[in-house]
């Protein structure tokens, strides 16, 4: 990448504090340089600063996806570490340059989805929010009354699924400890290798 001193002006430009700049876009005009010199310039400035953009947005694309890899292995490792602590019958496991490792148990969470079958005999009950769509909160705040209930149930399907989330180690670190995990895990590396 080219950087141009139109390049690095423009990229400081601010909304409201132009003047500065369209002084210099003037003097570019202005000097003795050629016409096509000028547009080049101008042009090129541009272009450079599209360039940074791009490489940005792949940069920014690349990480994310790196970002979602590295958070769904960090994932996997936890749950699977917690399987196999827990086929040795491990709950926790003590150390020196962290606290502990502990295993979290799985947990089942209900999640109650609400499926609107009549719209409009929903919206005639009075269940309706300024535009004309049924309002689903009211509708389940109303449903934990009976009265509601015998109106709103033949218009209604509530569905209870299970979202289990499966047992997962938990690190817990040092809070007085001072040292520096990186050298910590090259020391026990180094450690490993002599023995």
């Amino acid at each position: 990448m080219t950087n141009y001193r139109l390049q690095t002006e423009m990229e400081h430009i601010k909304p409201d504090n132009q003047e500065w700049f369209k002084n210099y876009v003037r003097q570019v005009l202005e000097s003795n340089k050629p016409y096509h010199a000028k547009a080049d310039y101008l042009g090129l400035s541009i272009l450079e600063i599209q360039n940074k953009i791009d490489y940005l947005t792949a940069d920014i694309q690349e990480m994310t996806a790196l970002k979602k890899s590295l958070t769904q292995a960090k994932a996997t490792a936890l749950e699977a570490t917690a399987t196999v602590l827990a086929e040795y019958g491990i709950d926790r496991l003590d150390g020196t340059s962290i606290s502990s490792i502990t295993i979290t148990p799985q947990k089942t969470k209900l999640k109650e989805t609400l499926s609107i079958l009549d719209s409009d005999a929903l919206i005639e009950l009075g269940y309706a929010k300024v535009v004309v769509t049924v309002d689903e909160e009211a509708v389940k705040e109303a449903m934990k009354t009976l009265e509601s209930m015998d109106e709103i149930d033949r218009y209604t399907q509530v569905e209870v699924s299970k979202e289990i989330t499966p047992a997962r180690i938990k690190v817990n670190a040092r809070r007085s400890s001072s040292n520096n995990q990186a050298t910590e895990l090259l020391k026990l590396v180094d450690s490993q290798e002599a023995a």
